[in-house]
């Protein structure tokens, strides 16, 4: 089973308070020391790259179950403790300028360069997709690759929609990327699904994607015409969908007012061979993503993916049956896995009580 996948949590304001970032240091070391040591460092990424592990994970750390601020602080807390000398595995990146020094921290990690000049394109190539590629409201603003010494990698990241007051996490595992712009996810998790969203991740918008890389190789001057074409029509959902108009079409899907022409003559220039070629060209971003999938449908005729790729929810449901039920078999499991891990960790006797009495009130709330 493919364990990639996203998470959609409420943004939540505040900080962590120091006394509780140390503890959680502490025991997410000692949880990463023993599932590299006992699984290797492959588990490790795995788990990662699993959004249901992974809120299991900061849960247990100790951190709010319901909150966008899981995923900053569990992942802080893993940069700070992991270290590639020691453990084969590291964690550059975070918010704002940590994100944007990943690549020099890439190149000083003590990595070979081919391997770290590989890392940096999957760091920005990942954070691409999810911003310009999978249209879906939310803004990418917090960004981290993990990482071995042997190159192998996993992607944590999260955008935000202010608007809606929610955050979207997106994991990504190295192993099941065949391609970074068809299906590179192979689940997502959403408390509420899109009606609306520009996916040309999905393989029904193959031809679209064709398409658009065919749209750069020809003059920018006819790339204008059409789009000016494309305006003249009465509406554009008259257009989208398998010949039926769709009757509310969000903002964010409208043909753009406007597009960088500079980066459109650069993908001219470079003639990109492939829709991941077209993606990586500096600035191509969401608006001319959204131009050239448009043109290809409303003109052309391709067919463009407009639904949200969610396929699953909270890892185990809500108390309250919000977004469904508990589910007590894969919530058992999940403390069975915790509790394993907990008992075998080489951790004073404190922090495993405390870790253990975290998971018996999780229990306890859930349960009654």
């Amino acid at each position: 089973m493919r364990i990639s996948g996203t998470a959609e949590l409420p943004l939540h304001s505040g900080h962590v308070p120091p006394w509780l970032m140390s503890r959680m240091k502490l025991l997410a070391r000692e949880i990463a020391k023993v599932i590299i040591r006992d699984y290797g460092r492959r588990e490790f990424l795995k788990r990662l790259g699993d959004p249901h592990w992974f809120q299991s994970f900061g849960c247990v750390l100790g951190f709010d179950w319901h909150s966008s601020g899981l995923t900053t602080t569990a992942t802080g807390a893993l940069r700070d403790v992991l270290r590639l000398d020691e453990h084969g595995v590291a964690l550059v990146g975070g918010k704002g300028a940590l994100s944007r020094r990943i690549p020099d921290e890439l190149m000083k990690a003590g990595l070979d360069e081919d391997e770290a000049a590989k890392l940096i394109r999957v760091s920005r190539l990942t954070a691409k997709v999810d911003n310009a590629v999978l249209q879906d409201g939310y803004s990418i603003y917090h960004h981290v690759i993990v990482f071995t010494e042997d190159g192998e990698w996993a992607v944590i990241q999260q955008g935000m929609n202010a608007d809606l007051g929610y955050a979207r996490r997106y994991h990504w595992l190295d192993e099941y990327v065949k391609s970074f712009v068809v299906e590179p996810h192979s689940g997502i998790a959403s408390s509420r699904m899109e009606a609306c969203v520009l996916n040309m991740t999905s393989r029904e918008s193959e031809e679209a994607r064709k398409i658009s890389v065919d749209l750069v190789s020809e003059s920018p001057e006819k790339l204008i015409r059409l789009i000016n074409l494309v305006n003249r029509q009465e509406t554009l959902t008259t257009w989208i969908g398998e010949g039926e108009a769709i009757k509310e079409l969000p903002s964010h899907l409208e043909m753009p007012r406007k597009i960088d022409w500079k980066a459109v003559r650069r993908a001219y220039d470079i003639k990109p061979r492939n829709y991941e070629e077209l993606i990586e060209v500096r600035r191509i971003g969401p608006s001319t993503v959204r131009a050239l999938a448009l043109i290809a449908a409303l003109i052309y005729g391709a067919r463009v993916d407009w639904r949200d790729p969610v396929k699953f929810t909270f890892a185990v449901g809500g108390k309250d049956g919000v977004p469904y039920p508990v589910n007590r078999r894969v919530y058992d499991d999940v403390i069975s896995f915790m509790r394993q891990i907990l008992e075998g960790a080489e951790v004073g006797a404190e922090e495993r009580k405390a870790a253990l009495r975290r998971l018996l009130n999780l229990e306890r709330a859930i349960f009654g």
